[in-house]
């Protein structure tokens, strides 16, 4: 099955909620992804923010700001999907 996903929402620790087509919420901490070589000018908290959003049914950072599904830096859903924790809605926390 392939895990889509709709929406997400990074936070102000280089956190990002994940929203699965299937109700499930999920919590992504990119803190040692953004110390690796391609992703890490996703260290600037403004870009990390502001640029990340839901390209190719999964999480991506959109770093042209044209929405090109193919200019952008994205994750595998399936792997988000198996290794982030699933978490409860952050508004309800």
């Amino acid at each position: 099955m392939f895990h889509k996903v709709l929406q997400v929402v990074p936070t102000n620790d280089y956190k990002v909620y994940i929203y699965f087509a299937d109700g499930k919420i999920k919590l992504f901490d990119a803190s040692e992804l953004i110390k690796k070589e391609v992703f890490v000018q996703l260290q600037n908290l403004d870009l990390f923010k502001n640029s990340c959003t839901v390209l190719n049914d999964t999480l991506a950072w959109d770093l042209s700001g044209n929405f090109d599904p193919y200019d952008c830096l994205n994750l595998d859903p399936e792997e988000l999907y198996n290794t982030c924790p699933e978490v409860k809605e952050p508004i309800a926390i």
